[in-house]
């Protein structure tokens, strides 16, 4: 498959309906609040095109953060009140934390939200990196800024369920290793959603 095919089932998958995700997907038996309220956040899902193939830009947490040090996340954070929406929230915190211009990036659409455990409402935002740009990772926040084949994190034998325990209880989720890269969690729950929604 060209990579114009890939990046266009990529729009023709966006453009479907997709259910909201969470954390809780593989965990049915953790109770949740039912009036539990979210805090709005959002990533971007950088695709950019290289070499003849198409890519996805991931970032490694730094070490020495409080919270999820070390893991593989997408650019993104919480929304501000500045912010116009979760597009202009994900665009603004891909710039801060890997340099990456609002202006380089081509939004080809919206993924349904996604619950952490921690409490957040995620809205993933995919967008064509239409522009080069030089990686600038966050000092204090970001160590790493990486590709991954698109075609990797798209396909779904890549995938694996597995569980560790957490708060006294088995819990389990989805990882996509790639090299290195131990890619998990939410992260890898929202790249299978993706691949779910562009199929096969």
């Amino acid at each position: 498959m060209t990579t114009p095919d890939l990046i266009a089932r990529v729009v023709a998958g966006l453009a479907r309906d997709g259910a909201d995700t969470s954390d809780f997907d593989l965990n049915p038996d953790v109770p949740l609040a039912g009036g539990r309220v979210l805090r709005p956040a959002a990533v971007l899902v950088p695709l950019v095109l290289t070499g003849g193939r198409a890519e996805l830009i991931l970032t490694k947490r730094a070490a020495r953060l409080q919270h999820h040090a070390g893991q593989i996340a997408f650019p993104g954070g919480k929304q501000d009140a500045g912010d116009s929406g979760p597009t202009d929230a994900a665009l603004r915190e891909a710039e801060e934390e890997i340099g990456l211009p609002r202006a380089c990036v081509q939004v080809l659409g919206t993924m349904s939200q996604h619950e952490t455990v921690t409490g957040f409402a995620i809205t993933p935002i995919v967008g064509l990196v239409h522009a080069p740009f030089d990686p600038r990772p966050e000092p204090g926040e970001v160590d790493e800024v990486f590709r991954v084949p698109l075609a990797h994190v798209l396909d779904p034998a890549q995938y694996r369920i597995e569980g560790r325990r957490w708060q006294g209880r088995r819990r389990y989720y989805f990882t996509v290793p790639y090299g290195p890269y131990y890619i998990w969690g939410a992260t890898a729950r929202i790249l299978r959603a993706l691949a779910d929604r562009v199929g096969g």
